[in-house]
This record gives C-alpha cells, sequence and structure tokens, in this order.
C-alpha cells in the first residue's frame, strides 16, 4: 500500500505532467474512471502501472475486472497519493500510466479513408480534445496533429477526449505540407474551414460534401494562414446567422466535421 505523497512511485508519476518528461519516457498519465476503463478495454497492452485506492477498486469492479483479465497487478494507494499524482482535484480514486501510441502519418492514410481531421496549430487543450471526440463520434478515420499543436498526451486533452484517444489513429508532430500531399494521394479532398471560405450549406446543397473529405481546422485566434488555405482544394465557412462574432473551433470544427458524416452516410444509405 502506497501511503504516502512522497512516495518514490507517487514523484514519478507526478513527473509526467511535464512535457519533457512525457517525451523522454514516452508515456503520459490516464486520470479517472472514464479514462483508464476506456484504456482497458481498447488497449490494455499499453497500460504500464496502474493505481487505487481500494475504496475506487471496489467500487468500480468493472475497471478491476478488466484489470484482472489484462493481468495488470494493482497498487494500491491512499487517497493522498492518488490526490498528489493527479493534475486534477477530483481524480476519482484512479490513476494509471500508459506508453504513448501515435501512428505514423504515413499509415494513417493506408486503406480507404473517408473523413480525416487535420489540426494546425490548435493550442487548446480543451479544443483538441474536444475535436478528438467529435471526430470520434462522427466516425472520422483518423485525426492528424501539426509539430505547432498542443501536445496530444497532455493531461487536459487526455481528458477531454473521455477515451476517444483510444478509439481512432491519430498522427502527430506532422508537417503541414505532408500531411496535405499524403491526404491527396490517399484521394481525399482538402477542405479548409476558413471564415473567408464558401458558404458550407451551399456546398452540402451542391453534394460537395459526399466525398472523402480532409478536414483543416487552424488555430483558435487566428485561424489558418492564408499560404495554408491556398494549399487546400478548398476552403468553406460556417454561415452565421445570428449576431455572434464567431464560433468557438471544436464547435465549428464538430459542424464540419459531422456535416460531411450526415452527407455521407446518407449517400451510402441510397
Amino acid at each position: 500500500m502506497i501511503e504516502s505523497a512522497r512516495n518514490q512511485k507517487v514523484r514519478d508519476v507526478r513527473r509526467l505532467a511535464q512535457k519533457a518528461e512525457r517525451t523522454e519516457r514516452a508515456e503520459f498519465v490516464l486520470e479517472g474512471p472514464q479514462a483508464v476503463r476506456e484504456a482497458l478495454a481498447a488497449r490494455p497492452d499499453l497500460i504500464v502501472e496502474f493505481f487505487a485506492t481500494p475504496t475506487a477498486y471496489e467500487r468500480h469492479r468493472d475497471i478491476a475486472a478488466l484489470a484482472e483479465d489484462a493481468g495488470l497487478e494493482v497498487l494500491f494507494a491512499s487517497e493522498e497519493a492518488v490526490d498528489a499524482m493527479s493534475d486534477t482535484r477530483n481524480p476519482q480514486g484512479i490513476i494509471a500510466v500508459a506508453k504513448q501510441f501515435p501512428t505514423a502519418l504515413k499509415r494513417l492514410f493506408e486503406g480507404e479513408p473517408k473523413l480525416v481531421a487535420i489540426l494546425e496549430e490548435v493550442r487548446d487543450p480543451g479544443n483538441l480534445g474536444t475535436i478528438i471526440r467529435v471526430a470520434d463520434a462522427a466516425g472520422a478515420d483518423a485525426v492528424v496533429l501539426t509539430g505547432r499543436s498542443v501536445d496530444l498526451y497532455n493531461s487536459k486533452v487526455v481528458r477531454s477526449t473521455t477515451g476517444s484517444l483510444f478509439h481512432l489513429p491519430i498522427a502527430v508532430e506532422a508537417e503541414f505540407e505532408d500531411a496535405v500531399v499524403r491526404a491527396r494521394e490517399a484521394g481525399l479532398r482538402v477542405v479548409a474551414a476558413d471564415v473567408g471560405g464558401d458558404d458550407l450549406l451551399a456546398a452540402r446543397l451542391a453534394g460537395d460534401l459526399v466525398q472523402s473529405t480532409a478536414w483543416v481546422f487552424g488555430n483558435e485566434a487566428r485561424g489558418l494562414d492564408p499560404e495554408l488555405v491556398a494549399q487546400c482544394d478548398a476552403s468553406l465557412a460556417i454561415p452565421v446567422y445570428g449576431q455572434a462574432e464567431s464560433m468557438n473551433l471544436a464547435t465549428a470544427a464538430s459542424v464540419c466535421l459531422y456535416e460531411t458524416a450526415f452527407a455521407q452516410h446518407s449517400a451510402q444509405s441510397l
């Protein structure tokens, strides 16, 4: 039983809050039952260490069963120790350390992807995690993060994905130009989400969204640089019918991804 917050294992986990440490060890932290449950269900081979308070272990018997099926040793810890390992105020008594598992960009475009999200300089962890979650929900085949985007394994990103991190391939540290070229080679139409673009509704009515599509989303404050928009096959804007100045990036990405998913699935059902 790990009692003290000063225990060496606790300190080792806590250091993973720093990107440099995550990169060096190629590991990251999963906080709370939802994230750990999804990891154990989808990729138990990635789990390096599994910590739980006795109370949480008994409360979440489904997680305990998954850990036991995977042959994982549970390291019981006090509430104080688990709290010290966590980046949140309420980790709910369960913490795990997992191996990082990015997908190589060239592998990500193998097969016949229909819907992909390319994220260029997305800096807010909550936005990134939410977009990954929405991409998963919309049935996207993959997500690409350029090297200027926030670290995929940042604890806030991981929490915001609510487990979707384990459901679809994600490439990291990609070069924007390389991602665009590979998307085209895979047969995808590269479309920038840009306020200066053509009307999204008109594109939907014209049937353009039925095509295999790689959506490109840019920085929260600046959007996409004009030279990057120029490298795309088209640019589309979400019409604003009210008086809002703009939409949150994750919300806009949700609309674009789901409009494309609706169009593609409707075409398949005909």
